[in-house]
């Protein structure tokens, strides 16, 4: 069982499924995947993980704009920005949230053509102190 605010999840969930449902073309394709990941050496070491995949497909983001898609109010080309709506906050936001409970997030090309965010969480993360 994971120890984690259900509410934050909750909302880095609901924000990754936004972002993808927003900026995918129709007829598109999201996929949403969960999956343990034994142990790990990153910021819990040795805390056994989950990751949570969203992938899309198409338009895709430039390999040099992934990792920016975290800053606060950086909103990427306008292949994915050409439609009203959101803040650019969304993904500042799901990286706070992976932070907060001892992950990472990060993006990088799905293999659906789009874009594909996987967040790694310990399923035990530290008591804040």
């Amino acid at each position: 069982m994971a120890s984690w605010d259900a509410q934050r999840i909750g909302q880095l969930l609901s924000n990754l499924l936004e972002n993808s449902l927003r900026y995918t073309d129709a007829p598109g394709h999201v996929h949403l995947s969960l999956a343990p990941v034994g142990r790990t050496g990153g910021a819990v070491a040795g805390a056994p993980v989950l990751t949570i995949t969203v992938q899309d497909s198409s338009p895709c983001v430039p390999d040099a704009e992934l990792t920016r898609l975290f800053e606060p109010l950086y909103r990427a080309d306008a292949s994915r920005s050409r439609r009203s709506g959101g803040s650019g906050l969304g993904l500042a936001i799901c990286r706070a949230i992976a932070h907060s409970h001892g992950g990472r997030i990060e993006a990088r090309r799905s293999t659906l053509g789009g874009l594909c965010v996987v967040v790694t969480l310990p399923l035990h993360p530290l008591a804040a102190g």
